[in-house]
């Protein structure tokens, strides 16, 4: 049965600078240390950490949302794909962003959960510290 992920991130930078991060290839990589396939526009494909992720870009809302498909190999053929939303808020020491995930396969709910925290805040953090 799929299930939802609720999450979020405190991280020292705008909310706007997190948003471009997330959807510049570059910055992307830099944060994640592998090479990403991503773009501004709805429509655009994802790729990233050597296809392990992929999907596309569904809706972007300048400097405030980004809404993508979502998969991992390690889903069955019938899985479906999963909706990421992503929600970039003010903080009053930088940012903010706020997960959810929602057809998230049960076999991987446990590996998505902690994956966000291991492949994407923690070395995001690191990032914007080194910068």
């Amino acid at each position: 049965m799929p299930r939802t992920i609720q999450l979020a991130a405190s991280l020292p930078a705008p909310p706007e600078r997190l948003f471009e991060m997330y959807l510049d290839p570059v910055e992307h990589a830099a944060i994640t240390g592998t090479p990403v396939t991503i773009a501004a526009h709805a429509g655009s494909p994802f790729r990233a950490f050597g296809d392990v992720l992929t999907g596309t870009i569904l809706q972007v809302v300048p400097q405030r949302l980004i809404v993508q498909s979502w998969r991992s190999p390690h889903w069955g053929a019938a899985d479906l794909d999963s909706t990421l939303i992503l929600t970039f808020l003010p903080e009053p020491d930088g940012g903010r962003i706020e997960l959810v995930q929602v057809n998230v396969v049960d076999s991987d709910f446990a590996g998505v959960c902690h994956g966000w925290e291991k492949f994407y805040w923690t070395p995001w953090r690191a990032h914007l510290t080194r910068q």
